[in-house]
């Protein structure tokens, strides 16, 4: 009998630290474009507004379809705003700005954009291509909100760093546009 409740405690323990390790899990997506496919992990323990707005575009399909229509080499690539025809995508209620709580904008990290409201961002997101420190969060001001970081490359640093690359072109208004078009086909959440 001793045994068998020895058993039995091993296993509650087990299935207790499994459900911790499963709840502790970072959402994944996985972007499927014409040059290459990258993935990131998100951090919603940091910015769970950033991260729940985020997958909400994933989960609606609203990237699918949408360019990376601007591109500048040795800073970051932007996406999730437009067409191939430089339509410009329906977004959601912007969300409030947690730069202060988000990660700094590191090689691979993935941000929201946004205008010069700091709590202006929708569904347009950028990949930094290098350490942007002047990004980062240095205060709650117009000036120092920054940009919110809220996940980093995980797998496919190499096909970002090539977009970053490419040749561009202005296109009416917008500048910094890939002469080719780079196409999210898909984003996936491959884990949440």
């Amino acid at each position: 009998m001793t045994r068998l409740i020895g058993i039995l405690i091993s296993l509650l323990i087990t299935i207790e630290i499994a459900g911790f390790a499963m709840a502790a899990e970072k959402p994944i997506v996985t972007f499927k474009t014409n040059v290459g496919d990258f993935t990131v992990q998100l951090e919603p323990e940091k910015t769970p507004l950033t991260v729940a707005n985020f997958l909400q575009y994933v989960r609606d399909g609203d990237y699918d379809g949408t360019i990376f229509h601007r591109v500048i080499a040795k800073f970051m690539v932007q996406g999730g705003g437009f067409t191939k025809d430089f339509e410009k995508k329906a977004s959601r209620d912007a969300i409030q700005n947690e730069a202060d709580k988000g990660l700094n904008h590191e090689r691979g990290t993935i941000a929201m954009a946004r205008t010069g409201n700091p709590h202006s961002a929708t569904n347009q997101f950028f990949i930094n291509v290098v350490y942007n420190k002047f990004l980062d969060h240095t205060g709650k001001n117009d000036q120092g909100w920054g940009y919110t970081a809220f996940g980093r490359i995980i797998d496919g640093m190499n096909i970002v760093g090539r977009m970053a690359r490419t040749k561009t072109e202005n296109v009416g208004p917008h500048s910094d546009v890939p002469e080719e078009a780079i196409v999210i086909e898909k984003a996936i959440i491959t884990s949440e």
